[in-house]
């Protein structure tokens, strides 16, 4: 290795740590509004940093509003929030023209922005909007830019989407196409808290003051941490697992398990493997390593593999468990590689 090739590779070490402790301090400042739910807070700024989007799943009154809008602070990012309904349109959400007549009496379309342009949107309840009006944010989630009347127009930099979506109640709502689901970095299940954070919660929101959150990071810093994630290393072992473990759960490939052909519908594309590869580095430098493990393969497995697969009818019937199947899976692969380690 050269003197110039030691010298990069000090500078990155350099950033990484650097970044590792503003980290710690935007965790510190989301936490001041949303309280607990380590995990939570742990996947969606993994999806930020990844220049993705989250898929934030969640009963009402967990927090999920109030996460994204602390996020939109912390992160200092223009933040706006769209309530999905039935009868929102696509223009609602992209913008639409209109026409304008000047003080001349001449007559000319203008274009009016919709809540799209922005750097962090919340969908809130995304399953409730029609499918027309769901497919709306398709471009925007994977090119960055949105298409009304013939012409291209560019999002904020960065550009996230942070949706929610009630896991039970069904009624009324279109379930998001695989498509869509495949978009998503992330899916970030929302439990209830355990008894002492709800504690901590009762206490904190319902005196006279609450905890603020301040901002950390701009949006130029966090487009720089973005470039710098993409740097890290990663090993051959851990590219090595992601490619087998995304490989696994395809039903119609060759040596797959006699348990994921039974029991699997379908399984995630290279879109999955593309998002795990980015997760772990982002869960390695959260913690503060330099790259990532295979314990990390395991812990992200979850998250960006469950909303890219689906269980077969015969599968659903028995009553079997998908996080199970993805869990036993992940840790039947790392075993090997653990063990050797």
């Amino acid at each position: 290795m050269t003197q110039a090739d030691t010298q990069a590779t000090n500078d990155m070490i350099e950033q990484i740590e650097a970044l590792g402790e503003k980290l710690g301090e935007a965790r510190k400042s989301i936490t001041a509004q949303f309280i607990g739910q380590d995990r939570v807070v742990e996947l969606t700024l993994t999806a930020l940093l990844c220049g993705g989007h989250g898929l934030l799943v969640g009963l009402p009154g967990l927090g999920k509003t109030r996460l994204v809008e602390t996020l939109s602070t912390v992160m200092g990012m223009d933040g706006k929030r769209v309530q999905f309904t039935p009868d929102l349109m696509p223009a609602d959400i992209l913008g639409s023209e209109v026409l304008d007549t000047d003080a001349t009496g001449a007559r000319s379309f203008r274009f009016i922005e919709g809540p799209v342009f922005c750097q962090l949107l919340m969908a809130d309840e995304i399953n409730r909007a029609s499918p027309r009006t769901q497919s709306a944010l398709l471009q925007a989630m994977q090119e960055k830019t949105v298409t009304v009347a013939g012409q291209s127009r560019p999002l904020g930099k960065p550009f996230h989407v942070l949706a929610t979506q009630n896991p039970i109640e069904q009624e009324g709502t279109y379930p998001l196409p695989e498509a869509q689901l495949d978009r998503f970095l992330v899916q970030i299940d929302i439990e209830y808290p355990d008894r002492a954070t709800e504690r901590d919660i009762l206490i904190a929101t319902t005196g006279e003051a609450e905890g603020q959150s301040i901002e950390v990071f701009t949006s130029g810093e966090l487009l720089a941490a973005q470039k710098l994630l993409r740097r890290m290393p990663v090993g051959d072992s851990v590219v090595e697992m992601i490619l087998d473990l995304v490989r696994a759960f395809r039903p119609d490939e060759d040596g797959v398990s006699k348990r994921v052909k039974e029991t699997v519908a379908w399984g995630p594309g290279p879109r999955a493997a593309q998002a795990l590869m980015l997760a772990v580095r982002a869960r390695a430098l959260l913690q503060g390593r330099l790259a990532p493990s295979a314990e990390d393969v395991i812990d992200m497995a979850r998250p960006v593999l469950t909303h890219r697969m689906a269980l077969n009818f015969a599968a659903r019937a028995r009553g079997d468990s998908l996080t199970a199947l993805i869990d036993e899976t992940a840790a039947a692969l790392a075993t090997p590689k653990v063990a050797v380690a």
